[in-house]
């Protein structure tokens, strides 16, 4: 990025939350059903219908609000937004506008070195989704309109990101915090999570907020950075070659790394916003507050440092292992049947989510229990069998669920701790390699590891690595 200019970058992640059936209806909120099965009178905006608040909404809203910092306010106020597309049947959204639920909260966020800066949140408010319209078709669209009336709750950022990096990290805690919560699940590709973007380019010392564009329609992280940067240079390459930058909507596209134009960007009075007529304002007492809040899990940076802190983990540690509540919840079930906290974290962090990657599945799809890599990890630690060892056992393990000590068992894999056999192999090794001994007597200290690979070797891995270097480096040391 050219050194003179700054990036404003603000943000509106829309969650859909995680309720059976929508915001104000009893239709299911089940994704994947046959498309425009998911619907009634309600939802389609029929004659002489009205609309009922769904309870679950405004709790779930209020735990985010929680997690975020915001004041919850005691009464607010839904409103009509209008606007004419194939996919909306009403021909308008039902929103918060004037008065949201949530307002004036704040996020951390904390960078690679350490160091740390808070993101504001300008508000947390409650809006019903749109339909889908499906374009991909020869000569004609389809629309499906089983999202309509699905709950969502938009969460709006203060303009207080410079630089893609931040803004990516700010959505990464919004995720955590939606799926810690369990209101969310979080899924970029399906759409229950979507974010777009408000990107402006000042001069550095600039107060005043350039011209505005958004881009929506970024589907993974990895997309919000791309998107970003791209956004970003196409603005300084305008700015540079003295085109004004004009205030649009842009859709980007994975496949060609680059955003297009959908339309000129709308103000709030595009909208013509006015109060719903159908629905009273929400009020949130004292007490509400208070039992929602009851509800509250143990969020993601608590849960760090008490990893930290509980099971003397390093801090890398506790990030890997707290950024997904499932694999967390993983970890903390393992250790309930081993105390070696980091062996654990190690096995989790390594051999568990290398095998979730691969398969593409989610922990909670994982076929090993928490208890049988507990039993795995306690075999390493009381010397039953080695690292290595173990890592032969795993793959076994993964076809069913396997107990480790029936896999030990069935390939007689039981680690080798009787120091006379292994040394009666070590001194054959010793006397089959007279010039390596010669060299680790002349000081080449590397040569030692020749000599225990050989020993590995000669006893397929499974002889006992503490008691082999033990023995190696005595009977070595002894001809000196």
């Amino acid at each position: 990025m050219n050194s003179k200019y700054e990036v404003v970058i603000g943000l509106e992640v829309h969650a859909q939350l995680l309720t059976e059936t929508k915001a104000f209806c009893g239709c299911s909120t089940k994704f994947g059903n046959p498309p425009n099965s998911n619907v009634c009178p309600v939802c389609l905006g029929q004659p002489g219908v009205l609309p009922v608040l769904n309870k679950k909404v405004i709790e779930y809203t209020m735990l985010m609000g929680f997690a975020t910092n915001c004041k919850i306010k005691e009464r607010s106020v839904f409103a009509r937004k209008n606007y004419f597309y194939p996919d909306m049947p009403k021909g308008y959204q039902i929103t918060q506008y004037e008065e949201p639920i949530c307002e004036h909260g704040y996020i951390d966020i904390e960078f690679k070195d350490g160091s740390k800066k808070r993101l504001g949140i300008t508000r947390i408010h409650i809006e019903e989704d749109a339909g889908k319209s499906i374009h991909d078709q020869a000569y004609e669209t389809l629309v499906d309109v089983n999202r309509c009336g699905v709950p969502l709750m938009e969460i709006v950022s203060e303009p207080d990101m410079r630089s893609p990096e931040e803004a990516v990290l700010y959505l990464t805690k919004i995720k955590q915090f939606v799926q810690y919560l369990g209101i969310c699940d979080g899924n970029m590709e399906e759409g229950s999570l979507r974010c777009d973007a408000n990107i402006s380019i000042r001069l550095k010392g600039e107060t005043k907020l350039g011209t505005k564009t958004e881009i929506k329609n970024m589907n993974s992280f990895k997309n919000v950075e791309k998107a970003l940067q791209y956004e970003i240079e196409r603005q300084i390459d305008l700015i540079e070659d003295g085109v004004k930058i004009v205030q649009e909507t842009l859709l980007w596209d994975a496949d060609l790394n680059m955003s297009a134009p959908m339309r000129s960007k709308e103000e709030a009075h595009d909208y013509r916003y006015f109060p719903e007529p159908d629905l009273m304002p929400v009020i949130v007492s004292e007490s509400w507050k208070a039992e929602a809040k009851k509800k509250m899990p143990e969020l993601p940076d608590l849960r760090r440092e008490r990893f930290i802190t509980e099971f003397s983990l390093p801090k890398y540690d506790a990030d890997i292992l707290t950024q997904s509540k499932p694999v967390a919840d993983y970890f903390e079930e393992v250790i309930k049947y081993t105390k070696e906290y980091k062996t654990a974290s190690n096995w989790v962090m390594g051999d568990v989510l290398k095998t979730l990657n691969e398969l593409k599945i989610d922990i909670t799809e994982f076929s090993i229990s928490a208890e049988n890599l507990g039993k795995l990890i306690n075999l390493i630690g009381n010397g039953t069998i080695s690292g290595k060892i173990a890592k032969e056992v795993f793959p076994d393990m993964l076809e069913g669920n396997k107990d480790p000590e029936i896999v030990i068992k069935e390939k007689n894999l039981v680690q080798i701790s009787d120091t006379s056999a292994i040394e009666k192999i070590i001194d054959e090794i010793l006397k089959a390699n007279e010039k390596e001994v010669n060299e680790y007597l002349e000081g080449k200290e590397k040569v030692f590891g020749f000599f225990v690979g050989k020993t590995m070797r000669e006893t397929k891995g499974k002889a006992n690595p503490k008691i082999v270097n033990d023995i190696l480096r005595s009977k070595l040391d002894g001809l000196k």
